[in-house]
């Protein structure tokens, strides 16, 4: 849900805008809301029809958006909202929440009735949601809760969807049927000249016209009367857009046809031509081209409905002595949910009763369940599956994991990319570029054209305008970033913006965190190495009794061995323990004196430790720890423990090094253990014994003066100064925790192919837009001069006005069907060998 924020001193607002046509559109929205007083920065974008706006204050009030909006010539969409407030005893109670609500961000008016203990707020829809709002009341100390929210977003923005597309597919219906006489009964003619002298005898010319003038007439103010709805007032403010274009081309053809009819007296004899079908067909393809158009902008946002369609739409609550059902917008913290089996599970919160699986596939990309039983974190959206869970709820509303993506995932669709600037330039001034060519277009050919001079004239100027509608530039780039983030989403990968997007194609080195990124982050027990006479299950249970009474994570790891349930080892009783920092531990054990620790430790303790020296030194060069154990003075087991790689790592620097990159491996590790893991990985180099706060130096000095681009891959946690000194910082998140500042880029699994292949759709991404720039440019730049007429002298070609509203229709879906390619893009699947 796309909402006000405030970070760093930043505030942030996210607007729904009406009556975008073309990337001229965008420009002009840009310009009005950029000259608000206290609007820093705004990015508008035509494929999801919103704008974002930063201030480094406080942004300024809803309605001056509004209105700057509304001056430029479109509409800012606003919802309603009804909360229930409780606590309001006086009119000071009242003045007190309606203060609150006028001040929250986004509101646009609000009305508190005390009578009835309600306010009614009118919002700019999206900026904030009825949970958010009744939170500020509820800070306040007036107990809120959303009483109405409205539809819900997913509704009305399917709602608003199929309404669109059904208003246009009756206009296109409409026009082609007006249409289709015209151009039988006109273009037969002209084809079958026997049919056209015959239809002209029959009827007479003039009746001919006045059929023709009647259905053009009809469809002109029928299903056109769209484009002088906007393109007329577009054209009195003096920034034409594409609405333009196409009102005056076929405006032109229209009334130069009803001339000819009613008063062809006034023009040349060789002139008297009637272009009905022209603006007719015009207007049908340009229809048609939106349709297509619209529907296929409603498949470039599917990722966000299918986020939205994971959020269940109530929750079974125990309140009042009862399990009750409310709206999941009404839950509280702390508040019990009962969730059932097969249901998904309303919020995130803390299993405090019941064992269940959970598919947390939707959040995570993993697609095996995972079992929760009291104690466990479950994210709202997941599916619950046969067992009934009682959970604590300790995130709600816009404070959950899957609000959380939708609003990351909405952030990166609405970020323009650098590549994007280029565009808005050439495009701000292109249409009344293009007016300007029309006319000279259309002075030319009467000055130096052949007969019928006026009537070439006309054709090829209003060619000029329909060909050269710059819709499919608009939509080069946002309709791309939508595909490419939502494709994202899907994998499990977030992009905060879509400069991380196309700064993650160019980077040279990937720098990667050791311990928990290419590694578990989990000690465990690797190698048993029996010296004396015990068996293998004897040692692990002495060992595993003595060290379950140490904290340190080797310690863990022996003793998670030692559970194992192959492991055969009893709970045993120790008694006097006692650890040695650094050197290790000592204990008896069922009158047994065990002691686990370095070789040093045990020579200095008179065991004599020499001969596993060697096999000692053999597990250290392979990157593990080794451990000696002595029971009663006498060396009876070598212990190996090694944090051991992750089975994605090695393929995933594998295919790294398949991209062209070098990776580059930074811990604090000591050098012989590093070195070892980076042997085993194939990792091209190692930055051993750097301390968390060396981590960014260690990274500024990779990226030396700004020409080598590093991107690091870290935990999120204790890697956040090189997250965010990394030209891209890549956080491997745990699925619960997605909202990691520092990072640029969030994984939401452990699996590391996903930095291949978050790389791998940048890339993809990146060249999907090209494409869509290279073929959007290079129409307009092509066929303009044609349509204006340049192959005429040399070849006697002209482009007939309808062929060029076509051409025009065509350019925009096949932007919009490059785009859609990228979600047949497909991560490479990791196999399971290390």
């Amino acid at each position: 849900m796309s909402h006000s924020s405030s970070s760093s001193n930043t505030s942030q607002l996210t607007l729904s805008v009406g009556g975008m046509g073309c990337a001229s559109c965008v420009g002009r929205v840009e310009d009005a809301l950029r000259a608000v007083p206290g609007v820093d920065r705004v990015s508008v974008n035509l494929a999801t029809e919103k704008a974002t706006l930063e201030s480094d204050n406080d942004l300024p009030n809803p309605d001056a958006l509004r209105q700057a909006v509304k001056d430029a010539g479109y509409q800012v969409e606003t919802d309603t909202l009804v909360l229930d407030v409780q606590g309001m005893n006086c009119g000071s109670c009242a003045s007190r929440v309606q203060q609150v609500l006028d001040q929250s961000p986004g509101v646009v008016e609000a009305a508190v009735n005390l009578a009835n203990a309600q306010a009614r707020v009118t919002v700019l829809t999206g900026s904030v949601t009825a949970s958010e709002l009744a939170g500020h009341v509820t800070e306040a100390g007036y107990p809120s809760q959303p009483l109405e929210a409205g539809p819900d977003r997913e509704d009305r923005e399917r709602a608003k969807r199929a309404a669109e597309l059904t208003g246009l597919r009756r206009a296109v219906i409409l026009a082609a049927t007006l249409a289709l006489p015209v151009v039988v009964l006109d273009m037969g003619g002209h084809f079958i000249p026997a049919f056209g002298d015959a239809l002209h005898g029959a009827l007479g010319t003039q009746t001919v016209y006045l059929l023709f003038f009647v259905l053009a007439t009809v469809a002109q103010f029928g299903p056109g009367l769209r484009f002088y709805r906007k393109g007329w007032p577009a054209l009195l403010r003096g920034v034409p857009d594409m609405n333009s274009l196409v009102m005056l081309g076929t405006s032109a053809a229209y009334g130069y046809s009803v001339v000819a009819t009613f008063l062809p007296g006034v023009l040349p004899a060789e002139s008297v031509h009637v272009y009905y079908e022209a603006s007719m067909v015009i207007i049908t393809l340009v229809l048609v081209g939106r349709f297509l158009e619209a529907r296929a902008k409603g498949a470039t946002s599917e990722a966000i409905r299918k986020l939205m369609g994971l959020k269940p739409r109530g929750a079974r609550v125990w309140r009042d002595g009862a399990w009750q059902d409310v709206d999941v917008d009404q839950v509280q913290v702390d508040e019990r949910i009962q969730v059932r089996p097969g249901e998904r599970i309303p919020v995130d919160g803390e299993v405090v009763e019941g064992q269940s699986w959970v598919d947390e596939s939707m959040i995570t990309g993993e697609p095996i369940p995972v079992d929760k039983q009291a104690g466990g974190q479950v994210v709202g959206g997941t599916i619950n599956g046969q067992g009934a869970l009682t959970v604590q709820a300790t995130r709600v509303g816009a404070d959950t994991v899957l609000a959380q993506i939708i609003r990351m995932v909405e952030s990166a669709q609405a970020s323009r990319l650098p590549i994007q600037n280029l565009v808005d330039q050439v495009t701000r001034y292109f249409v009344p570029v293009v007016i300007g060519v029309a006319l000279l277009t259309f002075a030319v050919w009467m000055i130096f054209g052949p007969a019928p001079a006026l009537t070439l004239a006309l054709v090829n100027a209003v060619a000029v305008l329909i060909i050269a509608c710059p819709c499919a530039m608009g939509l080069a780039t946002p309709t791309s970033i939508m595909v490419g983030t939502g494709k994202g989403a899907e994998m499990g990968v977030l992009f905060r913006g879509g400069d991380a997007l196309q700064a993650l194609r160019d980077v040279d080195v990937v720098a990667m965190d050791k311990t928990g990124t290419l590694t578990q982050g989990r000690p465990e027990l690797t190698d048993v190495v029996v010296q004396g006479a015990l068996s293998r299950d004897r040692v692990l249970a002495l060992a595993g009794a003595l060290e379950s009474r140490s904290e340190h994570p080797v310690a863990q790891a022996i003793v998670r061995a030692a559970q194992a349930p192959d492991a055969n080892a009893g709970a045993l009783e120790v008694q006097g323990f006692e650890a040695l920092p650094g050197k290790g531990v000592s204990g008896t054990v069922e009158g047994c004196a065990v002691r686990i620790g370095s070789w040093r430790y045990l020579d200095e303790s008179g065991v004599d430790a020499e001969s596993a020296r060697e096999a000692a030194e053999s597990l250290a060069e392979q990157g593990r720890t080794p451990l000696l154990m002595a029971v009663d003075g006498q060396l009876t087991a070598l212990l190996g423990v090694a944090d051991p790689p992750k089975a994605s790592a090695r393929q995933t620097v594998q295919r790294l090094h398949d991209l062209g990159l070098k990776v580059v491996m930074i811990t604090g590790d000591n050098r012989r253990t590093a070195e070892a893991v980076a042997r085993d990985l194939g990792i091209d180099q190692v930055l051993a014994e750097v301390l968390p706060e060396g981590k960014a130096d260690e990274v500024a000095r990779l990226r030396g003066d700004g020409s080598t681009r590093v991107a690091f891959v870290g935990d999120g946690i204790n890697d956040a100064p090189a997250l965010a000194g990394a030209d891209v910082g890549i956080a491997i998140g745990s699925g619960t925790d997605v909202a990691m500042e520092s990072a640029d880029v969030v994984l939401m699994s452990d699996d590391l192919g996903n930095v291949v292949n978050a790389i791998a759709l940048s890339r993809a991404t990146l060249r999907n837009i090209k494409q869509n720039l290279f073929w959007a440019f290079a129409y307009n730049v092509t066929l303009l001069p044609v349509a204006a007429g340049v192959l005429y002298p040399p070849f006697g070609l002209l482009l007939s006005p309808v062929f060029a509203a076509a051409a025009m229709s065509l350019s925009s879906v096949s932007v919009l069907s490059n785009a859609l390619r990228l979600k047949r893009f497909h991560p490479e699947k990791m196999s399971s060998a290390a």
